[in-house]
């Protein structure tokens, strides 16, 4: 239980079951969260009613929250919009943070004044203006804006009309840039008119804006008024050569948004593509923040019922990637717009091509924020939605266990960076506590020594750990990673037979189409392991087959097997050299040369398995004064780093 103060306790029992908000504060008043619930009483009592070890976020709230204010409203619809509402006034630190991106420009049209007028802001407003944008590419913008100022007459002074009008129509008038409203040389329905065509315009209709310029000339013609005639087919004309900039593509008709998502850690981005006509016309996005212990339903919902909801200009029909919390209520609260879920098809198709949006912002702030070159691959973000992880797994590592028949145990780990091998950070193990056959106490061993490895040196931990095997090696790894204090990191196993993908906690393994990348990427991950592991295992099992071949000669000790190794290369080059080659060496003679020989060729050339040639005392640890294995491309736990480009061999 919390240590909760007594007057919010008092509060509790006499909280209405019924729709509303609830504001929790700190000692000195300030709103520290801001919720809505479905019945009043049960949410707020469920704050106090756990000690909340699953959420550092919440448990960090209730220690600083000494009071408790409560608004009652009719619905839930009601509540979700309140909820928002409040959230934008107080900014409430424990709540998700939906950031406007300040650094891209809106036009606005103050539709709300009798007058209106059309300018550059970067400020996002509730004050009944239209806005437009945001413009990520600004000279988009300044052309937008360039020829609202051309064909339409749009007043450019800040006079409060019509409260305020002045005595003479400024220079715009007389150079024909405006109509003067201000002395009512316009009218104000003429002039309403006229930014309806305007809106049109920067909604991305301009064939509506063409159509009603021919039929005004068309009437000017009837009357005899050719210098007015002359003067529209002029604004047609430009209208008709000028490029669309807001059309990017066509796509299946109807008007629609198309909602994508993507999320790392404790940030997200919402992308919004608005769809007119069967024609993709501009995409919006908005940054999220403190979000970390927040499902995504929940987040998704919160944006739905925020910045989204406050927009002037909604489709219709809504499209999202995946369910939120409170469909109905949600769905209530945004009045004409359906909700859909599109799980095949060409809607399936453009939530694809939104959520690419924004895994591309997503990994564009990253970029920005960060000193590095790469970005992460669709695949990475498939596998972080099919496992359902919070954080992207930029980085994760794969584990397997390679022995021959129980002997020469090792181990591997290798690393994936962004979808792609990292053989820099590539690792192998020699076992060294656990003898004959034990997959389980093998993994838990070199899971446990690799990361308190990256703990003692301060190394950056993966963010997702990968093991060969199923529900047994998994588990062992999982005691590894909780006897370092790791629990929270996410780990999975692939098992080979059927590609099942294990989770912890979940008791049915979890079946990935065969075409999914995110199944190839693991794939890929677990065959480089094992590769890499059972590569280490054979160099180890034939060294240590040879090394026990020459100490059975008599008189052969450590330094001289180093010396016939080192200069001959192999076993077999040993076989073929000639008594005087041997006997020139330092330390041998003729005599021994032939010993050598003769003993080689009594024995069995081809005993290379280790069931065959017992181990030498000395196996398990490799001699000061052993020769040095191949050059790895890797390293060990216990190793120097050398050249990842020297091992080359294939499974």
């Amino acid at each position: 239980m919390m240590s909760v103060p007594a007057t919010i306790l008092e509060k509790i029992p006499h909280l209405p079951e019924s729709p509303g908000v609830y504001l929790w504060r700190d000692a000195q008043g300030k709103v520290l969260y801001v919720g809505k619930a479905k019945r009043l009483r049960s949410r707020v009592r469920s704050y106090v009613a756990t000690d909340h070890r699953e959420s550092v976020k919440t448990r960090a709230l209730m220690e600083q929250a000494e009071a408790l204010d409560t608004i009652v409203v009719p619905s839930e619809a009601h509540a979700l919009i309140l909820e928002a509402n409040l959230i934008k006034e107080y900014k409430p630190r424990f709540n998700i943070a939906l950031r406007d991106d300040k650094s891209y420009p809106y036009i606005k049209v103050t539709v709300q004044e009798p007058f209106p007028r059309v300018w550059v802001t970067r400020r996002l407003q509730n004050d009944g203006a239209r806005y437009f944008g945001p413009y990520t590419d600004v000279g988009a913008m300044r052309r937008s804006l360039d020829v609202v100022k051309r064909l339409f007459t749009v007043r450019s002074c800040n006079f409060d009309m019509p409260k305020q009008m002045p005595d003479r129509p400024c220079l715009d008038y007389h150079i024909g840039r405006c109509k003067a409203p201000c002395i009512f040389a316009q009218t104000q329905a003429e002039y309403a008119a006229m930014i309806d065509e305007v809106i049109d315009f920067l909604d991305g209709k301009p064939e509506e804006v063409e159509r009603k310029i021919r039929e005004r000339m068309a009437l000017a013609a009837e009357s005899l008024d050719f210098e007015r005639a002359a003067q529209l087919r002029d604004v047609l004309s430009h209208l008709e050569t000028m490029e669309e900039p807001t059309v990017v593509m066509e796509v299946e008709g109807g008007d629609r948004d198309v909602v994508g998502y993507a999320r790392d850690g404790d940030e997200a981005v919402v992308a919004l593509m608005r769809i007119r006509g069967g024609k993709l016309l501009a995409r919006d996005h908005q940054f999220v923040e403190n979000i970390d212990g927040e499902r995504d339903e929940e987040v998704l919902a919160s944006y739905l019922a925020g910045p989204y909801r406050l927009l002037h200009e909604r489709a219709h029909e809504l499209m999202l990637p995946f369910e939120v919390d409170d469909r109905a209520v949600v769905e209530e609260s945004l009045e004409r717009t359906k909700i859909h879920v599109p799980q095949r098809g060409p809607r399936r198709d453009l939530i694809e091509l939104a959520q690419q949006n924004a895994r591309h912002l997503l990994e564009e702030a990253r970029l920005t924020g960060e000193a590095t070159e790469e970005r992460a691959g669709d695949p990475v973000y498939e596998l972080q939605r099919q496992l359902g992880l919070q954080k992207v797994p930029r980085a994760f590592v794969c584990f397997d266990i390679s022995h021959a028949q129980g002997t020469d145990t090792v181990a591997s780990c290798v690393w994936f960076q962004n979808g792609r091998p990292h053989r820099s950070e590539y690792r192998k193990f020699k076992v060294k506590t656990v003898e004959g056959i034990d997959d389980f106490a093998s993994m838990r061993e070199v899971v446990g020594r690799y990361f308190q490895r990256r703990l003692d040196d301060d190394r950056p931990l993966p963010d997702l750990v990968l093991i060969d095997g199923g529900k047994g090696q998994l588990n062992a790894a999982a005691e590894a990673l909780e006897h370092l204090g790791l629990a929270s990191l996410p780990i999975v196993s692939l098992a080979k037979r059927e590609e099942e993908v294990f989770l912890l906690g979940r008791s049915e393994p979890l079946h990935l189409s065969r075409r999914s990348p995110a199944l190839r990427m693991l794939q890929q991950a677990r065959d480089e392991a094992h590769r890499f592991a059972i590569t280490f295992q054979r160099k180890r099992r034939t060294v240590r087959t040879i090394t026990s071949e020459l100490l059975r000669i008599p008189g052969i000790g450590e330094s001289k097997r180093r010396l016939l190794l080192t200069t001959f290369g192999s076993l077999q080059a040993i076989r073929d050299a000639t008594p005087e080659q041997i006997g020139a060496l330092p330390g041998f003679s003729v005599k021994s040369g032939q010993r050598i020989l003769e003993a080689l060729r009594t024995s069995d050339a081809t005993a290379t398995a280790p069931a065959i040639v017992p181990p030498a005392p000395a196996a398990t640890e490799e001699s000061p004064d052993a020769p040095p294995l191949d050059s790895p491309s890797v390293q060990d736990d216990t190793s120097e780093l050398a050249s990842p480009s020297s091992d080359a061999d294939s499974r």
